[in-house]
Formats: C-alpha cells, structure tokens, sequence
C-alpha cells in the first residue's frame, strides 16, 4: 500500500530528502519510524529509525554527488570511489546499496540506493525479491517519476503478489485469509486496486492453476521449474507448469520457490551490507535487531498468558 507523506507527515521527509541528490526515480520511506507499531507511543515512535529507499537512473552519478554531499555517510568503501561503489551495489546481493545509523536533521536514517532498471527488473521477474517483496508492505511513497515502464512495474509486482497468493489458498476463502497470505509474502497494503471486488472464490481446476502460474514472474516459474524437474531431463518451462498445476501440492512448491529467492538473496544483501556499513554500524544495527525481537517476544508472550 502507499501513502501520500507529505500531507500527512510535515516537512520531515521534505528536510531528509533535501540532504540529498534529488534525481529519484522512486524515493519511499517504511519500517517502523514511519508507520506506528501496536503498542509503541508517538515518542518511541520517534525514536526509531527512519528506513528509505532511493530509485535513480545513474547510480555514479548519483554516488558521485552524493560523495561530495554526505561523504561521512559511507563506511570505508568511500575511498573505492563513485564507480566501485556503484559496481559493489548493482553486482551483488539485491542490487541496493545500504548506508546506515545516518544521522538527519535530528533523527537516525538507514537508506538504500538501487538503480531503475534493477529495481523494474526486481519487481517484473522477482530476481530477488529484495526491494518488490518490501513494496508489498506499507510504504509512503515520497517522489515518484513519470517514468511509464517503472510504474507498470509496480503494478505487476502487486498483480504478481496477490496470484501467487492465489495459489497457495484453497478454493474458497475470505478476504481476511487473502492478506493474511500475502503476508507470508510480505505483508500487504490495499491490493483492492489491483484485484478488484468480491474475489472470494478462485479457479482450483488444474487449468485454472496453470494460467496463474504461467502469470507468475520468471524467476518464481525457473524456481519451480529446478523443484520438480529431475536433472538432466530438461523439459521447457510450460511443460512443467503443466505438470505442477495437477500436483495438490502446487501451493507449496509456490511457497517453496518464493522461500528459495528470498532466503538467497537475503543471505548475499547482508554479507554486502556488512562491508557497506562498515563492522562498528553493522555490529551497533544487529544488537538493535535483536533487542527489539526479544520485545516483541517478550510482548507476545505477556499477551498469550493474559489470554
């Protein structure tokens, strides 16, 4: 879901966003310092760390400017320069370049650089998920370009979302258990605007199957495809699609394709993220990591013993 974030949030992001380079594709903020948590008050709201995403078209220029503009926001990959830099960020992991624990205008801000065409190809195709996986949740969208091939990105990836979603539910389910699923995605916003009214029902018949995995991005169907294809067989794509599509265990080899991108992409964006953020940052974030998991276990734990 995005939302407006100017209207409704002040001149907060304004100020951020001012503090840097201005040539955004898509620039969005999300996380926990943007959106309020149940049971978190406005002022630790406040306190948490702002999380963003920039989009641009050319990463070193992008970098260069920003070198020059907010150099001590780099960990000691700065000395590789602008086009070492930009290589790091696109040839590894997600394809997003991390700076973190930035201090802005008064709060504490983690951002993300990734280039245009990583991000398209990232939310046409799933190639990791990274970034399309995080536009699924909650984001305040704060500068968007005219871009035309971008914003049919960001449809797909939310047509993409809600059909693999589909095929992993049974026939018959209720709006609630649609979310809740897109949730073992990532959690999602209003899709209402994507799939329309009244989709209490979907096609369970193995045709109906096989045209919403043919609907799925490429790298979700080659992931499949790796699951039930024995070695050196090498059927084509549609073919196994086929096969898949009468298995009663369809939606889990879904699940299991999405796991297999996400859990790879993941692992290699945090060993990078190590040598982006530098050992003192990277040590100081995790230890934050962990003490806000143990409080959101310790929280659940109170709850389920009340109830």
């Amino acid at each position: 879901m995005t939302l407006p974030a100017f209207q409704n949030s002040g001149v907060i992001y304004r100020r951020i966003l001012s503090q840097f380079p201005q040539d955004f594709s898509l620039a969005f903020a999300y996380g926990s310092g943007v959106f309020k948590q149940h049971g978190t008050s406005q002022g630790q709201m406040e306190k948490n760390m702002l999380d963003f995403v920039f989009a641009v078209d050319d990463p070193v220029t992008w970098h260069t400017m920003n070198l020059l503009q907010n150099r001590k926001h780099y960990s000691i990959l700065k000395l590789l320069g602008p086009t070492n830099i930009s290589s790091i960020q696109n040839d590894h992991g997600a394809s997003v370049y991390y700076n973190t624990l930035v201090p802005v205008d008064g709060r504490i801000i983690k951002y993300g650089v990734i280039s245009t065409d990583s991000l398209i190809d990232d939310l046409t195709h799933w190639k990791s998920m990274y970034v399309a996986g995080r536009l699924h949740k909650p984001v305040k969208i704060l500068v968007q370009s005219e871009n035309k091939k971008l914003r049919a990105a960001l449809v797909s990836n939310l047509k993409s979302a809600v059909t693999a979603s589909f095929l992993m539910l049974p026939e018959s389910f209720t709006e609630e258990d649609l979310f809740l699923q897109i949730a073992g995605l990532s959690y999602a916003g209003d899709f209402r605007m994507v799939i329309g009214e009244d989709k209490s029902k979907v096609d369970k018949s193995p045709e109906g199957q096989f045209i919403q995995l043919m609907a799925l991005p490429r790298t979700l169907q080659q992931r499949i495809t790796k699951l039930v294809d024995p070695p050196g067989k090498n059927r084509d794509v549609e073919e196994i699609l086929l096969q898949v599509a009468q298995d009663p265990d369809c939606g889990a080899l879904v699940q299991q394709g999405i796991s297999s991108i996400v859990k790879s992409s993941s692992i290699t964006q945090g060993i990078k993220g190590i040598a982006t953020a530098g050992l003192w940052k990277t040590v100081s974030y995790s230890s934050e990591k962990l003490i806000k998991m143990w409080k959101g276990w310790k929280r659940t734990s109170s709850v389920s013993q009340m109830s």
